[in-house]
């Protein structure tokens, strides 16, 4: 049996996800019929969350390799590529992503990069990073990728991909969409041809249940805002009058679809699973694979046969 014919699928609440337009429920706004595109193949690859314990290195060499299989035009990065900047000095922090950098080149395929919480340098005042310091905060992840948010076509859709990550007068973080990157996002939707189909991605999740499959924290959280964006209620509205037909989200490791006003939001599991300890709420180590075709997305979840060196699932 070959290689290709192993691969371990896991299907996502079902193989076909649909776009909202034409549908008859009360819950799902008005949109413009749905413009033709060209199908197309991309990975969603998100939480690497790469460091030289655990095996990370190795697992993520994995990950890319079997990606490296699939046929696609493309992968988006979800966000966390490293694990961690936030609390670290600058020597630890380069590190990390000089690893990245090279593991990442198995992947062998154009990457769209989405920037995550622990892709910020030196946030944490533990790291003893002064907030001038030329690499501070998202100006580490600049520096090596580019702009924090942005969008682009690709065969007739219409990617977005947003920067969710705020960074608080207390040196923490949390889920958000500022005011200058939504009145971007307006004006960037806006300009689309009626009807263009339209794939949203964000690190920290527009919408999600998460909460409810975990326990109440025993103690307060640092991060109050963390595993959902703040000022969704600001975001959402502006994907009811467009043809959204995904949003992918990454952060929380878990593999999970919510539909909200006909648009599902699917969130991507992780390569490093449960921190590189074995599966999350279920979830093992993988990535995602996306068909896009016909206004509709279908997923499956691809494992890669990684086995944790201190298994604590979840």
């Amino acid at each position: 049996m070959t290689a290709l014919r192993r691969r371990h699928f896991l299907s996502l609440g079902g193989a076909t996800l649909l776009a909202a337009n034409g549908s008859a429920r009360a819950d799902v706004p008005a949109r413009p019929p749905l413009l033709a595109h060209e199908p197309f193949t991309f990975l969603f690859i998100t939480d690497t969350h790469i460091q030289p314990e655990l095996d990370a290195a190795k697992g993520c060499h994995m990950a890319f390799a079997r990606a490296r299989r699939i046929k696609a035009d493309f992968a988006i990065q979800g966000g966390d590529h490293v694990f961690d900047a936030l609390g670290v000095n600058a020597g630890r922090a380069n590190a990390l992503m000089e690893l990245y950098r090279r593991t990442a080149d198995d992947l062998s395929l154009p990457v769209h990069h989405t920037i995550g919480n622990h892709d910020c340098f030196g946030v944490y005042t533990k790291s003893g990073v002064v907030p001038t310091d030329p690499m501070y905060g998202k100006k580490y992840f600049e520096d090596q990728f580019g702009r924090l948010y942005y969008s682009f076509d690709h065969k007739g859709v219409h990617v977005v991909v947003l920067d969710s990550i705020g960074i608080t007068a207390q040196r923490l973080y949390e889920g958000r969409i500022d005011a200058a990157q939504l009145d971007w996002l307006r004006r960037d939707l806006a300009a689309l041809p009626s009807g263009m189909p339209v794939i949203v991605v964000t690190h920290i999740p527009l919408v999600t249940a998460v909460s409810a499959y975990l326990p109440p924290p025993k103690e307060p959280p640092p991060h109050p805002a963390a595993l959902s964006v703040v000022n969704a209620w600001e975001v959402l509205p502006l994907f009811d009058t467009v043809n959204v037909i995904a949003v992918l989200q990454g952060h929380t490791h878990v593999l999970e679809r919510v539909d909200w006003h006909g648009v599902p939001y699917i969130t991507g599991g992780a390569v490093c699973g449960n921190w590189w300890h074995g599966t999350r709420l279920g979830a093992p180590e993988g990535f995602m694979v996306v068909n896009v075709a016909d206004g509709k997305i279908a997923t499956q979840y691809e494992t890669y046969g990684f086995h944790s060196i201190d298994p604590k699932n979840t």
